[in-house]
C-alpha cells in the first residue's frame, strides 16, 4: 500500500510538468485591436526542451481576415533573444471569417535553449500590413530535457 501511495505521489508531482496551461495575456499598447485575443493554451507546460510544444491563441474578429502574418519576438531575463515571422495562414485557415478562429503553432525548442521565464510578444499584420492585434504573455521552459524526465 505504501508504495502505491508513493507511484500516486509521484504521479500528482509530475502531471504538471506535462500538462496544458492557459496562460494570461496582455495586449501590448492599446486594447482596440481589430483582433481580440480571448486565450492562450500551451502544451505541454511547461516547455520542455526537445519536445514539440503547441501555441494556441483563441482570437475573434468582426471583419474577414485574408491573409497576414505574425511576428514573434521572444526575449529572455530582458534581453530579446529571437525574432521570427509566419504566414497567418500557415497558423490558421484563410480567409479568415469574422468570429472566432484559432491560431496554433508548434515547434520544437533545441536541446540548448536555457530554461527559465521567458516573455513572447506576437503581432498580428494583415496582408497590408495594417496592425491587427498585438499581445505579450510569459511562459516558462523547464530544468529538465524531455529524455531526462523519464530519469527522474
Amino acid at each position: 500500500m505504501k508504495v502505491l501511495g508513493g507511484l500516486l505521489f509521484a504521479l500528482c508531482l509530475l502531471v504538471p510538468l506535462i500538462s496544458a496551461k492557459s496562460t494570461d495575456v496582455r495586449y501590448c499598447n492599446k486594447k482596440d485591436y481589430a483582433v481580440k485575443v480571448s486565450g492562450l493554451e500551451i502544451n505541454p507546460y511547461p516547455i520542455s526542451r526537445g519536445k514539440l510544444t503547441t501555441f494556441e491563441i483563441a482570437a475573434s474578429t468582426n471583419e474577414a481576415i485574408s491573409g497576414g502574418k505574425l511576428v514573434i519576438d521572444v526575449s529572455w531575463l530582458g534581453f530579446h533573444i529571437h525574432s521570427e515571422d509566419h504566414d497567418l495562414c500557415s497558423e490558421t485557415s484563410c480567409p479568415v471569417s469574422a468570429g472566432d478562429f484559432v491560431v496554433s503553432h508548434s515547434q520544437e525548442l533545441p536541446g540548448y535553449t536555457p530554461p527559465g521565464s521567458y516573455t513572447l510578444k506576437m503581432t498580428m499584420v494583415d496582408a497590408n500590413k495594417k496592425q491587427l492585434t498585438c499581445i505579450t504573455f510569459d511562459f516558462s521552459i523547464g530544468f529538465f530535457a524531455e529524455e531526462n524526465l523519464a530519469d527522474i
